[in-house]
């Protein structure tokens, strides 16, 4: 059994960043995170685009970042979590790059600030076209420096402790706290207790409850799982961004993603044929907001019956490409493409959750003593569809909060020590490993294909009802292996992933306007 004051869960730049933070805050403090795998493979390292944030004042402002990141919402953001972030952003920025964070500059020596779709301004910061692998590689380096904080990776949290699992405790929904989790070693293939006074969730997103993704293949919405289950509040699972851009292959998993910006800088989307069609769906053509090119990129596959459209880059300035987007040229030409002489073939792939676990303006959720910030989280900063490139500010600017109420707890005390004495350990008695991962690997696909078919870009109330009944069928075959097998890392994926299908399915059912990312096509029809 494991006691540290804080336990954080992800690796990420939420996770991360938070934990420098209460460290700073408090070096007595023992802090351990947490990662499923190694520490760097996780959404932050493969985000390309970079940061926004008002850093020239000459020619933008917070008012037009906070008006775009609205519009970008469709009316469903909280106007005050979308000003704490932007108006937070230019000092969290500043701390990273104290941290020793590299940004591009331009001859100036300013900050090289980049156009990405549904942005009034430039105003993305960004390290050429692997900016989260630059903010991940700083973020790891400062943990190092802080001997109270450690990092073990390859654990799994199978479950949050909480009264449920306490022998005697009287359980009240409305009153829960967290004691810690539960977490399977996955080396040592043991199952330990870890007691925490605070637990920071930071898991990141859940891409891969659909069958292509952009995000790496750790993004199984483990965070939200574990809450779900824990009875935290939930919300907004419906509003699921899908990049319109993804590097198209026909092999199922994670695609790799040709960054917003590759448009911001003036690249055109084509079909198969070579005709544009931006111009008919809107004024601002490829930089309209993301769900409005999604959508009409799945329209035009669905008119042509093609299975991707294409991206033209040859009329770009090859000097400028080169410096900006060196990762996006070696892949393309790594997968046959040379962009400078050919269209590329691109498609719609899942790409960031906009909802997750409630939390207020620093961070808590819905149970006592469990915070979580970044991507698992619903701070109501994106409303029905994320702006380009807020995201990674988020979790910097919620990382800082969430580390100033930790302390704040913590100095307060309010801990029930004798709920947390008599935490039981896992008990595995009478389970058997499972004989083969065919069957759990099987569920996952079907899943994942029912959500693909059904619960994607365009949904309908049709496709709805039949996700819900197929999703609930994989359900009980999930329940019933859970209930008789010792527990692996496939298995607790999979259980995650059903719970992050159930909410984004019973959520879009709930959902009776069109919004953002949320379409369903028989609500227009209603509207009519």
């Amino acid at each position: 059994m494991l006691h540290p004051d804080v336990l954080v869960i992800g690796s990420g730049i939420a996770g991360l960043s938070y934990a420098v933070k209460v460290a700073q805050l408090n070096p007595e403090l023992k802090i351990t995170i947490l990662s499923k795998s190694e520490p760097q493979e996780c959404n932050t390292n493969y985000a390309q685009g970079g940061v926004a944030v008002v850093t020239d004042f000459t020619k933008d402002s917070f008012e037009k970042h906070i008006k775009d990141t609205l519009i970008a919402g469709d009316g469903l953001c909280n106007e005050e979590s979308v000003r704490i972030v932007v108006e937070e952003g230019p000092q969290r920025l500043s701390e990273l790059v104290k941290w020793g964070a590299d940004f591009d500059k331009n001859e100036a020596g300013n900050f090289d600030l980049g156009m990405e779709g549904g942005h009034s301004e430039n105003r993305v910061v960004h390290y050429k076209d692997v900016t989260g692998a630059e903010m991940e590689r700083t973020l790891l380096a400062a943990i190092k420096k802080h001997p109270n904080i450690e990092l073990l990776t390859h654990h799994f949290v199978i479950d949050i402790i909480t009264e449920h699992h306490l022998p005697d405790v009287p359980y009240d929904k409305n009153n829960i706290s967290c004691y810690g989790v539960y977490a399977l070693d996955i080396k040592n293939n043991t199952i330990i207790t870890i007691q925490a006074d605070i637990t920071l969730m930071a898991t990141g997103g859940a891409g891969h409850v659909y069958r292509n993704s952009t995000n790496p293949l750790v993004a199984t919405g483990d965070g939200i799982g574990l809450a779900y289950r824990a009875k935290a509040k939930i919300s907004g699972m419906q509003f699921i961004q899908f990049h319109p851009t993804a590097f198209y292959s026909n092999r199922p998993g994670q695609l790799f993603l040709i960054s917003e910006a590759v448009r911001g800088f003036g690249a055109k989307l084509r079909t198969k044929s070579g005709e544009p069609f931006m111009h008919k769906y809107d004024k601002r053509e490829e930089l309209a907001s993301r769900d409005i090119v999604a959508r009409a990129i799945d329209s035009e596959m669905k008119i042509s019956g093609d299975d991707h459209v294409m991206l033209d880059c040859r009329e770009l300035d090859q000097e400028k490409f080169m410096e900006h987007f060196p990762n996006i040229y070696n892949k393309c030409k790594s997968e046959g493409y040379d962009l400078f002489k050919e269209l590329i073939p691109v498609v719609p792939a899942s790409h960031y959750l906009c909802g997750g676990i409630d939390v207020d303006q620093m961070g808590q959720t819905s149970i006592k003593n469990l915070l979580a910030v970044g991507e698992c989280t619903n701070t109501g900063l994106h409303g029905a569809n994320r702006l380009a490139s807020n995201s990674l500010l988020e979790a910097l600017v919620y990382g800082h909060r969430a580390a100033e109420r930790t302390i704040e707890l913590i100095k307060k005390g309010d801990f029930n020590r004798q709920n947390q004495d008599n935490v039981p350990h896992w008990n595995q008695d009478g389970m058997k490993m499972a004989e083969e991962m065919v069957l759990v690997s099987l569920l996952r696909k079907e899943l994942q294909t029912i959500m693909s078919e059904l619960v994607s870009i365009v949904r309908s109330n049709q496709w709805l009802e039949l996700a819900k009944k197929r999703e609930q069928e994989i359900y009980d075959s999930v329940q019933e292996l859970y209930n008789m097998s010792i527990l692996s890392p496939q298995l607790s994926e999979l259980r995650n992933l059903v719970n992050i299908a159930h909410l984004i399915i019973t959520q879009s059912i709930e959902q009776k306007e069109n919004r953002g990312a949320f379409y369903n096509k028989d609500l227009d029809k209603e509207k009519k």
